[in-house]
């Protein structure tokens, strides 16, 4: 009964320590873990976390198939990578974890392990047979090969690329032949040779895969490099080509059939085939003359001629085609052609012929062969004149010395005849020259005959030509005119065809076409303004607008007459153009003159020439005044031209719209028949002045007015002035008498010259009737009251200015206001008005007015060759309308261009300055040259001055104006010669200045005058350089000078009284001088080489008398040292002193050192021979010695006279001399001049 009630007291308690100790659990997510399979051992894989609700100590475990891939510490769950993990072989497992509280059994679990994949393998190529052939014509863009990599990897690191790395050979662009795809395959890019480029080639290949993770990091695995080899097989996809690029042979012209000539060869292209080639001849200029082996021998095949292939360079083209035997790859034949030159020479098979054609023209065919000839010559020709008319050629077609031959004449006449050439080649022309003139006569014999031999120089085989000559008269007289001068006259501008003369014929005894005689003008000065018939001589006008006596007023003319046979003569015209009233007076200058009316006078001479004749009606002038509005008030003097008033002027009797303006007209007329004139317009402006009162329009005027009524106007009165200025026609008006300080009259302007006052009285003014009940007042009246209604007086006493636009202190500089005072209170039977006052107003100027040029007509030239720095060459004048400071003038130069003729503008500064200078207000800027000018430069200076105030406060106001200043370059510089002396010239200026002024109506400008050199061959004795200026800067040349100094008779006279001979320009005078200075130096140059040549010569001279000389006494000298009879122990060479080979010489050339003669000589005291090579060089060892021995003593006395001989002489003779008995005798040897 125990049991069961200890049971159930032990139940409740284990039921109570069961549920007190809990078994811990795995967290959610310990169900499945994700490793890469690059973990490396012994790293941190995972940890194992387990839950307990005890808080006991977990102990952490891994069991399973996979467990020894991971290490876990127990008591921490840590898990450590123990195995390397590997994706491709295992990329998921399962392991058991569990956990433990050491009180309830281990809590186990199953966990997923997946590994994640890592870039750790490289691409594998699957095979390794890597070798392909391929034809050389695979297409471009065809698969040559494919190859396969593997990479066991996934996702990108699993994608493989391929690339060629090289490609062998890797010149000619190889290494772009060829091209991979994605998927492995090689494509060939490019075309293929076997020939031109490789027949193999070797691929580097490798592949890569995308790129993957791997350790962290993003790698790409490559696999290692693998070739593919590719052979290219040739196809026969070439034509042959030729060994040589160009063939050519030679043979004679005689070979026979079948002789070989030239061997070409040809090979196939395709190398790798070689296919054979077979020759054949498909062209040729010379068909069937040459054959072609099937071995590619070419062969004479007919019969050769060299002379049929002259105009083909003596050359047959043959051309060779080389077949291949088979096909190529298209279906066609593969062949080739070249052209063969085969030269063809020359043997000697034809002789010369004689053809009838020029040489340039000949074709030398059978036609224009020809043996009989005509020709044609005047009589007594001179020697070597050909015959005319003789066209003969001789050929020989044979070749160089075949084709020599050899020219002679024959027959009758062959003695007054010679040909040429008399050896010729090839072909020449041939022609019969006069060899004996006497012999060529017509009177003795009209006809000869010659007969041209042609040998063949080798052959000597012949052919034979008849020329016959026949003999013209000829022409031997020539046409003749009775006079070498023919003195005419003809009007200027004459009609042309007039006939100028008809009697001038010229005679020729001749007959036939010798004795008709042509007449002609020959080309010179007025061949295009005259004309000549040629039959009948008659002298007519060409060209009538030519004939213009003011250009040229003389023409020479050589009048020539020509002959059937070209023989002429000539003779000169001399015609004298007479004058007509061809031009109109031209008027130099413009005239506008200003004058002041009443006092002012007008005289003013109208410039103006003719260029008709001087000294004729035609050049005489007439001075007119054509009538108008004003003339009858002027005169004008009709010889002279000067213009001048009658009487007074009167600007007031000028209609007042012209501005006191008088426009005259001046007729200039010359008194020719028709007369011709120009008309010239005068301005005259009549200056007003105030000569007129202002006058009113009534005598006297009658107002009324009520009393007591202030400020009222009473009347009005009009005044006028009959000056036409404002400053003399402005009128203003005053008020006089008893109580005319009751009354005010303002005045108001009408017009020009026109007033009216208005009478009122002052606003604070009345009248009273019964104080005062009439008022007589005077009016008065002033002109030139500008200034009036400036100012204006308040009540107050205040002046104000009414218009301050409208001062102006040039119009007034001082207004006085006259004033006065009204008590306002005043009763009005007294005075309220004080007596009047004035108030000066002083008006102070301001610079209001800018400087402005004042006109001038005139026209400045400058000559830069005459003005010098510093000198002046234009000026201007200004005013300015300020006073004081503020009206000066300060001139400056703004700006300097130089406008050439050509329109070419050049900037110019610092060329010019400008001074100011004043006088009466006016300003004047003189312009200065700073540096010379260049002579030599064709235009204008523009020259822009500036004229500028110099105000004492606020801008200064400026103006400018542009001057032209033309200048005369030295191509106009004219040079006069005088008879008389510099000095002469110098006295006689005034006279030749207005000599020349007269007759070119221009400023005569003097360079300078100097003394001809009297070496100089001139045939004046001083010269004159000047330029002649026109007022409008042009210049006279040499041509235009000596054209009117000619046309004026009287100004040509005066100039060649005072010793004018010669005009010409400054350069061609100046031009012998150097032409004198460099015949001088030449001269001396002949002179410095002819001394330098003979002074050379006698040097030499000197020097090879010198040297001979001394070797003459160097051979006395040897003499004394030689016995006589020594011979030498060598043997002698005739001739010579030297005895030996390489010293042998026809004269005594000793060298210095002692040649060994002493050793040769006696030992006693014994005299020396010479042995000079000048001796007379015979050896007689015949003879006894005893005999030579006296013969040479005995010449040697007899050629006594000279001191070598003397020294030769003096020697004892010893007993070894006597013994040799040898001598030597030379007689050119002399020594007597040293």
């Amino acid at each position: 009964m125990a049991w069961p009630w200890l049971s159930c007291l032990l139940l409740p308690a284990l039921i109570v320590s069961v549920a007190a100790n809990v078994a811990p659990t795995f967290l959610s997510n310990m169900s499945a873990v994700t490793l890469p399979e690059d973990l490396p051992v012994g790293a941190e894989a995972f940890w194992l976390v387990a839950q307990d609700q005890d808080q006991d100590a977990l102990t952490y475990g891994i069991s399973g198939l996979y467990a020894y891939f991971f290490n876990v510490i127990r008591n921490t769950g840590e898990v450590k990578l123990a195995n390397l993990l590997d994706y491709e072989t295992l990329y998921w497992f399962s392991i058991n974890i569990s956990v433990s509280d050491n009180h309830n059994n281990p809590v186990q679990k199953e966990m997923q392990v997946i590994v994640e994949d890592r870039n750790d393998n490289a691409p594998v190529f699957q095979n390794t047979d890597f070798s392909t052939s391929i034809n050389e014509t695979l297409l471009v863009g065809s698969v040559v090969f494919s190859v396969l990599a593997v990479d066991k990897d996934t996702g990108s690191a699993g994608a493989v690329v391929y690339s060629i790395e090289r490609v062998i050979p890797s010149s000619d662009g190889s290494e772009y032949l060829f091209s991979i795809l994605p998927n492995g395959s090689i494509i060939l890019n490019g075309s293929l040779s076997y020939n031109n480029k490789s027949a193999f080639y070797q691929l580097e290949l490798k592949a890569c895969d995308s790129g993957g993770l791997y350790n962290n990091s993003i790698i790409v695995q490559c696999s290692s490099p693998v070739f593919v080899s590719i052979s290219v097989i040739d196809q026969p996809d070439l034509d042959p080509q030729f060994v040589r690029e160009f063939y050519s042979a030679s043979v004679a012209e005689d070979a026979p059939q079948g002789t070989s000539v030239l061997k070409v060869e040809a090979m196939d292209s395709d190398r790798g085939i070689n296919d054979l080639v077979i020759y054949s001849i498909s062209n040729s200029t010379r068909p069937d003359w040459f054959k072609i082996t099937s071995d590619g021998v070419i062969e004479v095949s007919s019969t050769l001629d060299r002379e049929q292939l002259l105009e083909e360079d003596e050359e047959v083209q043959v051309q060779v085609t080389a077949t291949e035997k088979n096909l190529n790859i298209y279906g066609q034949e593969a062949k080739v052609s070249i052209w063969v030159t085969l030269r063809v020479t020359d043997v000697n098979d034809h002789k010369p012929e004689f053809y009838n054609c020029s040489l340039s023209t000949c074709t030398f065919t059978p036609q224009e062969a020809q043996v009989n000839f005509t020709g044609y010559v005047d009589e007594h020709s001179s020697t070597r004149i050909p015959i005319d008319d003789l066209t003969m050629v001789v050929y020989d077609p044979d070749k160089g010395s075949n084709g020599t031959f050899w020219l002679s004449l024959e027959g009758p006449d062959a003695e007054a005849f010679s040909v040429s050439p008399e050896r010729a080649a090839g072909s020449v022309e041939v022609q019969v020259l006069v060899k004996t003139p006497s012999q060529v006569d017509y009177e003795q014999q009209m006809v000869m005959w010659v007969q041209v031999v042609a040998t063949d120089s080798v052959s000597k085989n012949s052919s034979i030509a008849m020329v016959t000559i026949y003999l013209r008269d000829i022409n031997d007289h020539r046409p003749t005119f009775p006079q070498s001068l023919y003195n005419l006259n003809v009007s200027e501008h004459s009609e042309a065809g007039y006939v100028v003369t008809d009697s001038i014929h010229a005679f020729d005894p001749d007959t036939g076409e010798g004795g008709r005689i042509t007449y002609s003008l020959l080309p010179g000065n007025g061949d295009d303004v005259f004309a000549v018939d040629p039959d009948s001589g008659t002298v007519t006008v060409r060209n009538g607008t030519l004939l213009d006596r003011e250009k040229q007023a003389v023409y020479y003319l050589t009048l020539q007459a020509t002959d059937g046979g070209n023989q002429s003569s000539s003779t000169t015209l001399h015609i004298i153009l007479l004058d007509i009233n061809d031009n109109k007076p031209v008027v130099t200058g413009s005239y506008n003159i200003f004058v002041q009316e009443e006092g002012g006078n007008v005289s003013v001479a109208i410039q103006a020439h003719d260029d008709d004749q001087p000294d004729t009606n035609n050049s005489l002038l007439h001075f007119s005044l054509l009538p108008s509005s004003y003339s009858h008030n002027f005169s004008v003097d009709p010889d002279k031209g000067i213009l001048t008033n009658l009487g007074p002027l009167d600007r007031e009797a000028i209609d007042p719209t012209l501005g006191g303006r008088i426009v005259l007209t001046v007729r200039v007329s010359d008194c020719g028949v028709p007369a011709l004139w120009t008309d010239v317009n005068v301005t005259i402006t009549v200056e007003d002045i105030n000569d007129n009162l202002p006058i009113f329009s009534h005598p006297s005027y009658s107002f009324s007015v009520k009393e007591r009524d202030p400020g009222v106007l009473i009347g009005e009165v009009e005044a006028w002035d009959a000056d036409q200025t404002e400053a003399n026609n402005r009128i203003s008006f005053s008020l006089s008498g008893t109580g005319a300080n009751n009354f005010i009259l303002r005045g108001t302007v009408l017009g020009s010259g026109g007033a009216k006052g208005f009478l009122s009285l002052p606003s604070d003014t009345s009248l009273d009737y019964e104080t005062q009940p009439f008022f007589s007042l005077t009016a008065g009246i002033d002109v030139g009251s500008l200034c009036h209604g400036w100012f204006s007086v308040l009540d107050n006493g205040s002046v104000l200015i009414n218009q301050s636009e409208a001062i102006d202190y040039e119009t007034c500089d001082l207004v006085t206001l006259v004033v006065r005072a009204c008590d306002i209170t005043t009763d009005p039977r007294f005075q309220a008005y004080s007596d009047n006052g004035s108030l000066p107003i002083t008006i102070e100027d301001v610079n209001d007015n800018a400087p402005y040029f004042l006109p001038e007509d005139k026209t400045f030239v400058i000559i830069p060759e005459l003005v010098m720095p510093n000198q002046q060459v234009a000026s201007v004048r200004a005013r300015d309308d300020d006073s004081g400071n503020n009206g000066a003038i300060l001139f400056s130069i703004f700006q300097v261009d130089f406008v050439a003729k050509d329109g070419t503008v050049i900037p110019f500064q610092g060329f010019f300055r400008i001074s100011t200078s004043v006088e009466d207000s006016v300003f004047t800027g003189n312009i200065e040259l700073v540096t010379s000018l260049d002579s030599t430069l064709q235009g204008t200076y523009q020259v822009t001055v500036k004229a500028q105030d110099r105000p004492s406060e606020g801008p200064a106001l400026e103006a400018k104006i542009m001057l032209n200043l033309f200048t005369v370059d030295q191509s106009y510089r004219v040079r006069l010669q005088f008879s008389i002396s510099k000095e002469d010239v110098g006295a006689n200026m005034e006279e030749i200045k207005a000599a020349l002024a007269q007759a070119t109506r221009t400023t005569v400008y003097i360079v300078n005058i100097q003394d001809i050199d009297s070496a100089a061959r001139a045939r004046g004795r001083s010269y004159l350089d000047a330029y002649f200026v026109f007022s409008n800067g042009s210049a006279l040349t040499l041509d235009q000078l000596s054209m009117m100094i000619r046309n004026d008779q009287d100004s040509l006279t005066q100039l060649l009284q005072l010793g004018l001979v010669v005009l010409g320009s400054q350069e061609s005078q100046e031009s012998e001088l150097p032409n004198t200075l460099r015949n001088v130096v030449i001269g001396l140059g002949v002179a410095l080489v002819l001394v330098i040549v003979i002074m050379t010569m006698i040097l030499v001279c000197v020097q090879k008398s010198y040297r001979r000389k001394l070797r003459a006494m160097k051979a006395a000298k040897e003499a004394q040292k030689t016995a006589v009879g020594v011979m030498p122990p060598v043997s002698a060479i005739p001739g010579t002193n030297v005895y030996n080979t390489e010293r042998a010489n026809p004269m005594l050339n000793l060298p210095t050192k002692d040649l060994g003669f002493e050793s040769q000589s006696s030992s006693s005291d014994l005299d020396h021979i010479s042995l000079n090579s000048l001796d007379d060089n015979s050896v007689d060892l015949a003879n006894s010695k005893q005999e030579i021995k006296k013969e040479a003593l005995c010449s040697l006395k007899e050629q006594d006279p000279e001191p070598l001989s003397r020294v030769l002489s003096a020697r004892k003779v010893g007993p070894r001399e006597q013994k040799e008995g040898l001598a030597f005798d030379n007689k050119g040897l002399n020594t007597t001049d040293l």
